[in-house]
């Protein structure tokens, strides 16, 4: 089962200057909230800062060992000026925004 430092650990592979923060939104080890920091995002656009490292874990939501990834892409001024960042798309006080990735049920 994957653990936040797992998540930082392959989030690193493909953003090695990062600042990786990963919160288990359930203690699951399935939906994390995984906060990438990097001056590298500068002048990129959001989905482009995503595609690469929802590219590495497409092996492992199509595998069913992550269930749900939040990525919160962003430079560090726009880390400095965020809030909390987390989406829970299960959680009570979910909004309609946000990226969640549902895996095919098992046959």
């Amino acid at each position: 089962m994957p653990d936040e430092d797992w998540i930082r650990d392959q989030v690193l592979i493909i953003v090695p200057d990062a600042v990786v923060e990963v919160s288990d939104l359930h203690g699951s080890g399935d939906h994390f909230h995984v906060r990438v920091i990097s001056s590298s995002y500068e002048g990129v656009r959001p989905l482009q800062r995503q595609r690469p490292i929802l590219s590495h874990f497409k092996q492992y939501i199509k595998s069913n060992t992550v269930h749900a990834l939040d990525l919160k892409c962003m430079t560090p001024e726009q880390a400095e000026s965020s809030g909390v960042t987390a989406f829970d798309p299960h959680g009570e006080e979910a909004e309609f925004f946000g990226v969640h990735i549902r895996r095919p049920d098992k046959e």
